[in-house]
């Protein structure tokens, strides 16, 4: 067995690891390069093995870090099947033709307005390659053993990160290799807990926050003060949200503080067809969160849903207070880059990031203080108030990853330590060395390694 890391080092985004099982070639993930211009370039490259030669695609969950690039693998020949849960197939149907669409809109922008150096400015695929990809995707079911060949199966185990995300173990006769996809965290309001893995012989591990410990403070409180604050100074509250989990998440701390009467009754505004799409999916997946039923209608509906362009504007034309949730959640793309352009530049307004922000985006960029930020070509004067929610995260921090390792029957032989800054993987490294004594390994783009 062999593997080759083709995304998710040194960096958060673009997660891709090929698999080589006897003469089986399987992708394990397949996510977009996000954040500098030096990784989303690599979206561009080829890959190391030709798309028409993979036999199969597994998905670990539906974040366009580890789905986004399915559309133009897709186009440029892959013609097998794409495994995932039921749930990481609904989200992808609404994932991948959004960002085929943003795609093609940027481009088209890029062109309208001259600030490509490419001409024309061309989308990396479509809204219709994005579609055409669905027709390839198998649903699996979790817990159950998949047979990929005669002595190899593949199993989805919950990890408690978005609806559908999960661990991928393989065994291949007597080998057990387990791709950890996204780490969710123990104790959170919405999402099950992570499956407590028995044993593998090598497990790839996520380390988005391997160099930190998540903020004890209560996101309710946290959001509870942000709001009056802003209320007090007539402002409006902007939140950009992953459409998938932090926007969920979001929603049922204001339908909390609603309820208890602790924020006034502003309205909320969900501004993201992608995410109102995957709110609805809660619904459908009563197993996958720990939301009782009527309370998860109740957190359904706390938002006004804005599905058209010209509901989305007509909320900018509202100059009373409100709040505004709306994807992307690094503000790469999307309605939220509206918002900024209009809420930004005054000081009444905060801005408030939920999540992690990778480095180059203009949601980092902003946290570090940046006063301008270019948006559609033009510079916009960064003058909101600018917070961040440090209790938020649906990524497990190194204490609560540490604690996870120690739940298993085995401990792996080796960990290879991927999906974070160089900073934070290697921090995680080393706790890991220091309290578990389990070798780790943190690869380079395009290591190859025999398991």
């Amino acid at each position: 067995m062999r593997l080759k890391f083709l995304g998710a080092t040194g960096t958060v985004t673009g997660s891709k690891y090929l698999l080589i099982i006897d003469n089986q070639k399987i992708l394990v993930d397949c996510g977009l390069f996000q954040g500098q211009k030096e990784l989303r370039l690599r979206n561009w490259n080829p890959l190391p093995i030709s798309p028409s030669n993979l036999d199969k695609i597994v998905l670990t969950h539906a974040h366009i870090d580890h789905s986004g690039f399915l559309p133009l693998l897709v186009k440029n020949g892959f013609t097998g099947p794409i495994y995932a849960t039921q749930a990481t197939c609904d989200l992808c149907a609404i994932l991948l033709p959004d960002s085929g669409f943003l795609q093609e809109e940027e481009a088209k922008r890029a062109n309208q307005y001259g600030y490509s150096k490419h001409h024309p400015a061309l989308p990396l695929y479509s809204k219709a390659d994005a579609e055409r990809s669905l027709e390839q995707f198998k649903p699996v079911e979790f817990g159950k053993a998949y047979w990929f060949g005669n002595e190899t199966t593949f199993t989805w185990h919950h990890a408690g990160h978005i609806l559908g995300s999960a661990f991928i173990q393989v065994q291949t006769g007597q080998q057990r290799i387990l791709f950890s996809g996204d780490l969710g965290r123990p104790h959170d309001p919405v999402m099950r807990s992570p499956a407590i893995m028995q044993n593998t012989d090598y497990l790839i591990l996520e380390s988005t926050y391997g160099d930190r410990l998540h903020d004890k403070a209560d996101p309710i409180e946290q959001i509870k003060t942000i709001v009056n604050e802003t209320y007090a100074r007539h402002g409006t509250l902007v939140i950009p949200a992953f459409a998938v989990g932090r926007a969920q998440a979001l929603l049922y701390y204001l339908y909390q503080l609603k309820t208890l009467k602790l924020i006034p009754d502003l309205p909320i505004y969900l501004d993201s067809p992608m995410a109102i799409d995957a709110t609805q999916l809660l619904l459908s997946y009563p197993t996958e969160h720990q939301l009782p039923p009527s309370m998860c209608v109740k957190v359904c509906h706390t938002a006004i849903y804005t599905n058209t362009q010209e509901q989305s504007k007509a909320i900018i034309e509202n100059e009373h207070s409100k709040i505004i949730i709306s994807a992307s959640g690094m503000a790469t793309g999307g309605r939220i880059l509206h918002h900024l352009k209009a809420y930004a530049p005054d000081p009444r307004n905060t801005i408030l990031f939920t999540g992690f922000q990778a480095a180059g985006t203009r949601g980092a960029r902003i946290l570090a203080g940046e006063s301008t930020i270019k948006i559609h070509g033009e510079m916009v004067p960064v003058r909101a108030q600018i917070k961040y929610l440090t209790n938020t995260s649906a990524h497990a921090d190194y204490a609560e990853t540490l604690l996870w390792l120690r739940q298993f029957n085995h401990p792996p032989r080796k960990i290879f330590i991927t999906h974070g800054e160089p900073a934070a993987a290697l921090a995680l490294k080393e706790h890991i060395e220091t309290e578990l004594k389990i070798p780790c390994v943190i690869p380079n783009y395009l290591d190859e390694v025999s398991l």
